[in-house]
């Protein structure tokens, strides 16, 4: 093929032929041309001596796809090898671009012809600025401004060059670049800011071109963010600004530099500036926009231009706002969060969140606990201890100003509340009741705000909270108001606010409204408006545990219409109601086993009696939902007879099918093999709560499932690898995989421990491990593995003789089938590594015990799980490494182990390190660095890690031979870094070990320097410090009655 003619760079390349070559690899011709003209290009690309080709290819070719690819080149040897190259190339190159820019900028018709090449030089550019600027290009804004003043076209692309620069400084360089480098282009910036403030005022006082103004507005919409504030409010900007509001074609370009300048925090200093913008503002806007406007209406047949305004005007008041709330146009906003565009809604829920917050903070630091508490709801008496200074009556005024903006707000988040998560029952595109399919994501973060948002509200003004709530309800039960979406919003937004009210006013609120639903269920007709009312009830009652719990008549009545749901077949329904039974059994699980005034038998006697009458319509699944929540009940019960006696009523039904198949086995064995038969037994091991009645089916369990374990191997075998896929074989696995789990519940809540350990783990050893060993791998449960690990944590050391057996069983032959590849057998990586965990923090004994082939294979099955790319095995795998360090630091053989392996672990660990793909586990790969480098410190290593034979050197110490061997590790890795740099990062790391923050972020540094991290999302290397973020903000919600709902809290000790 001649395009072999291209991969020899000793000469100019030929660009006609480079040409055809790109073309034939966009082209539409055969497959085979498009393979070989991506190799020759992939070639071309990787060659380091190709860039040297670039200005040759551009001044010569026509095609736009082969400037590209020539770019595409040069950017990759300016991201990576640019310091490196000698000072006359880089300068060549660097003028060599400016000078293609200008020449194609300068004049109108090449300028729009050549947009899309400009733009791409453009960007290259700006990366080589990155390097070159300010240091070895000090003139390069004088240099861009001059430029600029020549001609229109060119002062339009100075303004496009200015924008990249300052997105690439300011919003894309974390993670790009150094810290160091940042700071230092964020001064230049600022400090040669003055010359494009001219240049830009300039422009948009003298140019009438529209591309160019607009060019302008948007390149200072890009810097308004971080400029001096001098250059805004000291200068003729803003009045500038406010000139081409009112004009359409700059509407939206305006509104976003006036959005930026009113995101702007500066205390008080520029406010007389900021009031006259926003009264000029205001004046205008009313104008183009009469506040008696039906924005929403407007909105929806608008064009694409209006409506972006409406987006954009949204954008500026919730800024404005939030630096300087002001009443006039709050009115403006809460039409415009009626807009039926989840994005402008988003923006605005944004800015209510953090008004409605800011309102009610000032009023829970007041230090009296009375004051604070009666301020929540406004009811404030004349005269409030607390208050007499002057500063409570202010906080005072200032709410009571906001109190009709703030109901008119109640009623916006009432009706456009969003659907929770709880909620299973939703209206499809049909206009039909369905059972929901898929969770939307978007929709429960943004209940989550609307949530919290009307908690606040609710905290402002309980009374008016209550009244708005309750007079819509009572437009639904007259049928005024009534619509599905009416009665959905408003019974979630109920739901929502629970926790938030004294329990007296909560207590009476509700009342009023499950009365008010119940009647509603009772009065309409219809199959949909009843399963809609009836998903309504079921979310409202599941959130108010506390109501609940102080009203056993309600409960039981609650609990009884859940019953009577569970015989309603509406998609959907009967999910909703055996979800909420759980979820009530879980808060109020005492109230179920004592008997209440008024009664006979605790209501757990009763349901047990009824029992087979309430599941009688219900799925398998549901049944097993069902079964759990009685568990959770008669776990309740402290007398252990009644608990025994309860267990037998609930296990009734499942014992007595369990003993039929029993018998029926005994007489033909066959009979097990029915598919029918598999399933029942498949349903009944399922409906056993937290394994209480495993000692009943325990030993037949294990026989059953060693003899569904043979059919399983035997049916593998004749049918070979497909035969695992089929339905029969997957129900056999079903039926074994319950059973273990169910073992292993059984074991993890055992209270007898030592007897039971006794009386359950040998006779389950062979059958169950010896099982596993014999089976061919698609047969092996990962059950086994859990259970075993399971077992480990629960008897600890008293298990160590029988690890050695564990491990024969297990080791091995999972190893074999986990180490092929990263993706086969998933759940048998995870539990593996999870039972090797166990094995080292309570039988670490053991493992020192097996012989060195033996750890070697431990070790390097540590190694290969956090290579792994699935975050959680890596992260298993690295965990189980630090407890394993740890463990041997502490033990005898310290020595022996660290020389093994100390440089294999350290060179392991900076493999992953610096590969994007490990990039969550950054925190642990941070932590085994610190605890090698610590341990050369603490002088605990009293023998050479070199090997003194091969090595003779004697270097003074391990400290010093280490450093030297990751000096040489780092430098062949990362040949793009200088010896210096290298040698720099690796003393670094040696000083701050003692430091973890220190070490940490010199390690985040040395990636970004290394190039390795560059170009990509960063957020795993600071997910440290997001974690603890999120504490804070969990600590800051629960001191906040009820941001944290409810139903979410773990309050046990409250049922009683």
């Amino acid at each position: 093929m001649a395009a072999e003619k291209l991969r020899d760079l000793s000469q100019p390349i030929d660009v006609p032929l480079l040409d055809a070559t790109v073309a034939a690899f966009y082209g539409t011709g055969s497959k085979e041309e498009r393979n070989a003209a991506d190799q020759i290009l992939r070639d071309l690309q990787n060659n380091p001596d190709m860039w040297l080709q670039v200005m040759h290819i551009l001044q010569n070719t026509q095609n736009l796809n082969t400037k590209f690819f020539a770019l595409q080149v040069l950017e990759g040897v300016i991201k990576y090898r640019w310091n490196a190259l000698p000072v006359e190339q880089r300068d060549g190159m660097k003028n060599f671009i400016s000078d293609v820019i200008v020449q194609l900028s300068s004049n109108d018709a090449s300028f729009r012809s050549e947009r899309l090449y400009v733009n791409k030089l453009n960007i290259i550019l700006v990366q080589i600025l990155k390097h070159e600027w300010p240091a070895r290009w000090r003139s390069f804004i004088p240099d861009l401004v001059s430029a600029a003043k020549t001609s229109e076209t060119i002062c339009e692309n100075c303004m496009a060059i200015l924008k990249l620069l300052s997105e690439e400084v300011f919003d894309f360089s974390r993670g790009e670049m150094t810290q160091q480098k940042i700071k230092e282009l964020k001064q230049s910036l600022n400090s040669e800011f003055q010359l494009i403030h001219e240049l830009c005022l300039y422009v948009l006082s003298a140019s009438q071109r529209t591309e160019l103004i607009r060019a302008t507005l948007s390149t200072l919409h890009a810097f308004l963010s971080w400029i001096p504030l001098g250059y805004i409010f000291e200068s003729p900007l803003l009045e500038t600004l406010l000139k081409f509001f009112p004009l359409p074609a700059y509407r939206n370009l305006t509104l976003q530099c006036l959005t930026e300048v009113a995101a702007l925090q500066f205390g008080n200093y520029y406010d007389v500036q900021y009031v006259k913008m926003y009264n000029i503002f205001m004046v205008q806007l009313q104008s183009i926009l009469p506040p008696t406007s039906d924005i929403p209406e407007a909105y929806s047949k608008g064009s694409t231009e209006e409506q972006a305004f409406i987006q954009n005007l949204a954008l500026f008041f919730t800024s404005f706002y939030k630096a300087t709330a002001l009443l006039v146009g709050l009115e403006y906003l809460i039409n415009i969060s009626y807009v039926d565009d989840t994005e402008v809604f988003k923006v605005c829920l944004d800015y209510w969140n953090s008004l409605v917050s800011e309102l009610f903070e000032p009023h829970r630091s007041l230090d009296n606990p009375a004051a604070a508490a009666t301020l929540m709801g406004l009811q404030v008496p004349a005269m409030l201890p607390g208050m007499v200074d002057g500063h409570g009556s202010q906080l005072l005024q200032r709410r009571q100003l906001y109190a009709g903006p703030m109901s008119k707000l109640r009623m916006l988040m009432i009706c456009r509340m969003a659907k929770p998560e709880e909620v299973l029952i939703v209206e499809d595109e049909n206009g039909n009741i369905v059972r929901e399919t898929l969770k939307d994501n978007d929709v429960l973060v943004q209940y989550k705000i609307m949530r919290e948002t009307l908690i606040y509200l609710s905290h402002l003004d309980h009374d008016d909270t209550e009244k708005q709530m309750l007079r819509k309800l009572s437009k639904q039960l007259s049928g005024e108001d009534w619509t599905w979406n009416n009665l959905n919003t408003l019974c979630w937004a109920i739901g929502s606010i629970s926790g938030s009210m004294m329990e007296e006013q909560e207590n009476r609120f509700l009342v009023m409204v499950i009365r008010d639903l119940l009647n509603l269920c009772e009065i309409t007709k219809g199959k949909d408006n009843k399963a809609v009312i009836a998903s309504n009830i079921m979310y409202v009652v599941g959130q108010y545990p506390r109501f609940l719990r102080a009203h056993w008549k309600f409960l039981k009545t609650v609990v009884n219409k859940l019953f009577e749901f569970m015989h309603e077949t509406h998609p959907g329904v009967q999910d909703m109601a055996c979800d909420t039974f759980l979820k009530i059994v879980q808060k109020c699980k005492r109230k179920f086993v004592i008997t209440q005034v008024g009664e006979n038998e605790p209501f757990v006697s009763e349901l047990l009696t009824g029992l087979p009458t309430t599941i009688m319509d219900l799925e398998p699944h549901q049944i097993h939902s069902f079964y759990e929540s009685v568990g959770h009940m008669i776990q309740a019960e402290s007398d252990a007879q009644k608990r025994d006696e309860y267990l037998q009523r609930l296990m009734e039904l499942p014992n007595q099918k369990w003993m039929e198949i029993i018998g029926q086995a005994h007489q033909n064995v066959e009979f097990l093999k029915d598919q029918d038969v598999i399933r029942t037994v498949l349903n009944i091991l399922q409906c056993d709560p937290s394994g209480l009645t495993v000692s009943m089916l325990c030993s037949a369990s294990v026989s059953e499932s060693v003899m569904y374990s043979e059919l399983i191997s035997k049916s593998i075998t004749e049918g070979g690898p497909f035969a695992s896929r089929t339905s029969y074989v997957k129900l056999l696995r079903s039926v074994k995989r319950e059973t273990l789990k169910l073992i292993e519940t059984f074991l993890d809540k055992a209270e007898d421990q030592p007897q039971i350990g006794k009386q359950f783990v040998p006779p389950m050893m062979d059958p169950v491990l010896g099982d596993y060993a014999r089976n061919v791998p698609d047969a092996r449960e990962s059950e086994v593995l859990s259970l075993f690990a399971t077992i480990v944590n629960k008897y600890k050391s008293a298990m160590i003789e029988d690890v050695p057996r564990i491990f024969e069983a297990v080791f091995q032959c999972t190893l074999e089938m986990i180490t092929k590849n990263f993706e086969d057998y998933p759940e048998h990586r995870l539990k593996f590594f999870s039972l090797l965990r166990a094995i080292a923090t309570h039988c670490f004994p053991a493992l020192i015990c097996l012989s060195s082939q033996q750890l070697k294979l431990v070790m390097d099955s540590i190694i290969w799980a956090f290579r792994h790319t699935e975050r959680n095995i890596a992260e298993t795998g690295l965990n189980l490494l630090l407890e394993m360090l740890k463990k041997f630091q502490g033990s005898e053989f310290c020595n022996q182990f660290y020389r093994t392996y100390f440089l294999t672990i350290e060179q392991e660990i900076f493999a992953v390190l610096t590969d994007t793909f490990h990039k969550p586990g950054f925190k642990l790969h941070v932590l085994v660095l610190q605890h090698l480098f610590c341990l050369l410190e603490t002088g605990v290593l009293t023998e050479a890690l070199w090997d003194v034979v091969t090595n003779p050197y004697p270097y003074p110490s391990n400290s010093a031979f280490v450093q030297e061997f990751t000096i040489k590790l780092l430098s062949t890795s990362f040949p793009n870094m200088t010896a210096t740099e290298v040698t720099q990062f690796v003393k670094g790391l040696f000083e701050s070990t003692n430091d973890l923050s220190t070490f940490k972020n010199h390690i985040r540094d040395f990636l970004i320097q290394s190039k390795e991290f560059s170009a990509q999302d960063n957020k795993d290397l600071y997910a440290e410090e997001a974690a603890a973020q999120r504490e804070r903000e969990r600590q800051r919600m629960l001191s906040i009655p009820g941001l944290i709902a409810p139903s979410e809290l773990q309050d046990e000790m409250v049922d009683s």
